[in-house]
C-alpha cells in the first residue's frame, strides 16, 4: 500500500499577462506548497476501486469531478495505464482534507499524487518524462504539483523553473465557506497586462507582485475581501493575498503563535482554516 500526500498548492503571486486563442492564458506564477494537504492510499486490487473519505468527501461527491470519467484521480490512472501498459487492478482512497474549488490545487494535486503513487507501486522513475507529459494534459497546474517544489510557472503554468523556497515558514489557509468557478474568474479579468513578476528572493517577490484573479473574485464573492481584511491585519503576518482563483486565502507569519492567533480569530467567523507551513 502507498501512501501519497498530495499538498495544498499556493500561488505566491499570479499575474495574468494575455488571453490566448485556445482558451488558455499566458501567465506568470509562483508556485509553493504547504506541508499539508489531501492523502492518496493506493494498493494493487482485484478489481478497481475509488473510494472518498474525509472532511469534504460530500462536497467533492455533490459536485463535479466524482464520475470516473471525471475525476482526476481516474483520468490519472487510466493516463498512467495506457502510458506504461500496467494491466493491474488498483484500489484508491482520497482522503479529501482541503475544501472543493478552492484555488489551492485540489484536483489537480490529488491527481499528480496519483501519477507519483503509481510511479512507486509499479517502479517508474519520478522522474520519467511520461509521467510530465500526462501531468501536462490532465491540467495546467497539475504538472507543478507533480514536481511539489517552489517554481516560477510561466506559460499556462506548465513551464517550471525551481527557485529557492522559504521552508518551514508559517503558513494560515482560510477559506470563508464558498465556491468560485474558475472560468468565471479568468473571464472577469480585466484583460490588461500589468507587468511581469519582479526578480529577487521568494519573499521579496512575492510581496512585490500581486494576484491578477483577486479583483474578479471578489467581485463574485465579496467574502473574499473581509478575509483579506482580517488577515492584512493579523500581527505577524508578511504576506496575505488570495491563492489561485480563489476563494481561499492565504498569509505568511513571522512566528508559529502568530498564525495561530490569525487562525482562531478566522475560525471564530466560522471560516475554514488550515495551521501549516511551507513545504
Amino acid at each position: 500500500m502507498i501512501l501519497e500526500p498530495a499538498p495544498a498548492k499556493i500561488n505566491l503571486a499570479l499575474h495574468i499577462r494575455a488571453r490566448r486563442a485556445d482558451g488558455y492564458h499566458e501567465l506568470e506564477t509562483l508556485f509553493a506548497f504547504a506541508e499539508d494537504g489531501d492523502l492518496i492510499t493506493l494498493a494493487e486490487a482485484e478489481q478497481d476501486s475509488f473510494t472518498i473519505t474525509g472532511p469534504f468527501a460530500d462536497a467533492l461527491k455533490a459536485g463535479e469531478g466524482c464520475h470516473p470519467t471525471d475525476n482526476l484521480v481516474i483520468r490519472a490512472l487510466h493516463a498512467f495505464r495506457t502510458a506504461f501498459a500496467v494491466t493491474a487492478h488498483h484500489a484508491i482512497t482520497l482522503t479529501k482534507n482541503l475544501p472543493v474549488a478552492s484555488g489551492i490545487g485540489g484536483g489537480s494535486a490529488d491527481a499528480a499524487a496519483t501519477l507519483r503513487a503509481l510511479a512507486t507501486l509499479h517502479a517508474v522513475p519520478a522522474k520519467d518524462p511520461k509521467l510530465v507529459t500526462i501531468a501536462e494534459r490532465l491540467g495546467a497546474d497539475v504538472p507543478a504539483c507533480l514536481l511539489g517544489e517552489t517554481t516560477l510557472g510561466t506559460g499556462i503554468g506548465t513551464a517550471l523553473t525551481a527557485i529557492g523556497g522559504a521552508r518551514g515558514t508559517p503558513l494560515l489557509l482560510v477559506n470563508p465557506g464558498v465556491a468560485v468557478s474558475t472560468a468565471a474568474v479568468f473571464a472577469g479579468w480585466h484583460g490588461e497586462d500589468l507587468g511581469p513578476i519582479p526578480d529577487g528572493s521568494l519573499l521579496d517577490r512575492a510581496r512585490a507582485a500581486r494576484n491578477d484573479l483577486e479583483p474578479p473574485a471578489r467581485a463574485i464573492a465579496p467574502v473574499i475581501g473581509e478575509v483579506r481584511a482580517l488577515l492584512d491585519a493579523a500581527p505577524g503576518a508578511v504576506l496575505s493575498r488570495m491563492s489561485g482563483s480563489g476563494a481561499t486565502c492565504f498569509a505568511l507569519f513571522d512566528s508559529i503563535g502568530a498564525r495561530d492567533a490569525a487562525g482562531r480569530t478566522a475560525a471564530a467567523r466560522g471560516w475554514w482554516t488550515l495551521a501549516t507551513a511551507l513545504n
